[in-house]
């Protein structure tokens, strides 16, 4: 297909596709929302419906770009970041020195990936699963599609268990963790029920009494951070798999990157989405990661905080901090407590996405119906697993890392090698077509075959591989460099039996 043609599929061809509705998208959508007064009226009141139909490009006016940076910043500044900076010196005994630099090195190199695939939003106007049609293909999509949505479903978890013991730590035993785990789940589906522009006004200001709970908490209780225990020489295999938990923590990004970009203008230059993203990742992710290995490392000197920290108690251990403050202490651990809505918001956001790709059908049910869905699980689940916290968190993940990893390979490698980072060789008008989109034979194969290098070299409670026994958990290296490697044979092999789209 000559370029011009490829040119004039992303405006006209689209636009026939998906007629813009109160931010609603098909023509079959319009008809579901028209037809129930209570649809109606959330339609009046501005709750976004748009679901994983593209954005034509004169729906992408947003020129406030900073969105992405406070998004990300408060997706990420909150109390998940700090228990997972915990891990290094409790799960894997790194001393502090080790876990900041592991935090800091695997945090800017892993980061790179979601933040430039958050770019690709304004100049594709799609969602970052509806683009990954164009390597997975229509149905191949559904298998990563149904990874994504379990990784989502477990970050809210451990973000609602971490909210609910929070809120539990000040009540003196008065509120139970499942009480807790319902008040957090709920306020975060108010915020992703409404939709784009209230998670986007909501996230700009989230960060902000989360920061003034962590300089409050450095303030009473940084002078016993000064003088960390020594620790015993830190092996290969322990860092190795550190890294490998915090690779996890950032890499599965990229799954849902450009989900909240699709709106921006696509004349927006990529290295400022870029740098705003890359930022937006590490300035939280690395500060707070780094705070929470240098708190755990000196819990056991300080009597109140290691009492906090019983059986991993993680909300205890901040109340522990927060205590000499007196009731203004409490106030902070509940501002605390509530940052977790920051990150569970837009997760309950990209998970209605996610779970429009994994059954295609359901593309015309309003987006907001699916954050019913995901609160449904979570709550339940999140309550029956809250009492066995570090073993969740520590599993989870160090497994996430490897789709995530393979997943992005593969995507990346179609962009730069097969289309030549060019968005114009997207077309637009094939991205629900089965016929056209790749079979996805070719990424699938790539995963499958990488399995082989990924699974003898994984470093988990339940197995250690014949590699990692040597040499520490190195999954998600081996998972993004064997499937993107796969990949380039299998995919030309693919565009001799159906041209490239």
């Amino acid at each position: 297909m000559s370029g011009d043609k490829r040119k004039s599929t992303d405006s006209a061809d689209v636009e026939k596709d998906a007629v813009s509705v109160g931010g609603t998208s098909s023509y079959a959508q319009k008809d579901w929302l028209y037809s129930h007064k209570w649809s109606r009226k959330l339609l009046e009141w501005g709750v976004e419906t748009r679901g994983i139909t593209p954005v034509s490009v004169r729906d992408r006016v947003d020129t406030q770009y900073s969105k992405i940076f406070f998004l990300w910043l408060s997706f990420n500044f909150n109390i998940l970041s700090f228990s997972a900076g915990t891990l290094g010196p409790v799960v894997f005994g790194l001393g502090l020195r080790d876990s900041c630099l592991v935090i800091l090195f695997f945090n800017l190199l892993c980061s790179a990936l979601p933040a430039y695939l958050s770019t690709w939003g304004p100049k594709l106007g799609l969602r970052q699963m509806c683009q990954a049609r164009y390597s997975f293909g229509y149905y191949g999509v559904i298998i990563p599609s149904i990874f994504n949505l379990c990784s989502m479903t477990g970050f809210c978890i451990l973000n609602s268990i971490l909210g609910g013991q929070t809120l539990s730590s000040i009540s003196d035993g008065h509120l139970s963790w499942s009480v807790g785990i319902v008040v957090i789940t709920l306020i975060s589906l108010f915020v992703s029920f409404c939709g784009y522009r209230v998670l986007t006004w909501y996230e700009r200001l989230a960060w902000i009494p989360v920061l003034i709970v962590y300089l409050v908490a450095l303030g009473v209780g940084g002078k016993h951070l000064s003088n960390p225990p020594p620790a015993e020489p830190a092996t290969a295999a322990a860092i190795l798999s550190f890294a490998s938990t915090v690779a996890g923590f950032v890499i599965t990004y990229c799954s849902l990157s450009s989900d909240f970009t699709i709106y921006f203008s696509p004349s927006v230059p990529s290295w400022k989405i870029f740098t705003y993203s890359y930022l937006g990742f590490n300035l939280p992710i690395i500060t707070i990661q780094c705070l929470g290995a240098a708190v755990a490392a000196s819990a056991p000197l300080v009597p109140a905080w290691e009492e906090g920290y019983a059986n991993g108690n993680v909300g205890g251990l901040i109340e522990a901090m927060l205590r000499p403050t007196g009731g203004f202490g409490k106030f902070l651990t509940v501002l605390m407590a509530l940052s977790v809505t920051a990150n569970i918001a837009p997760t309950f956001y990209s998970f209605s996405l996610s779970f429009q790709v994994f059954i295609p059908p359901f593309a015309i049910i309003p987006r907001y119906m699916f954050s019913l869905l995901a609160t449904a699980i979570l709550i339940p689940v999140s309550i029956v697993g809250a009492h066995k916290f570090y073993d969740a968190l520590t599993n989870f993940l160090g497994l996430i890392g490897y789709w995530a990893s393979a997943f992005g390979a593969i995507v990346l490698v179609e962009h730069l090698l097969i289309r030549r980072g060019r968005f114009a060789a997207y077309d637009l008008r094939y991205w629900k077509d089965p016929r056209r989109l790749p079979t996805g034979l070719a990424a699938l194969g790539a995963c499958a075959l990488s399995c082989a290098l990924i699974i003898p070299s994984i470093d988990q409670v339940w197995f250690v591989g014949p590699i990692a026994a040597r040499t520490g958990d190195i999954g998600f290296e081996l998972a993004f460099f064997s499937a993107g490697a796969f990949y380039i044979p299998l995919r030309y092999i693919e565009l001799r039996y159906r041209p490239l789209v």
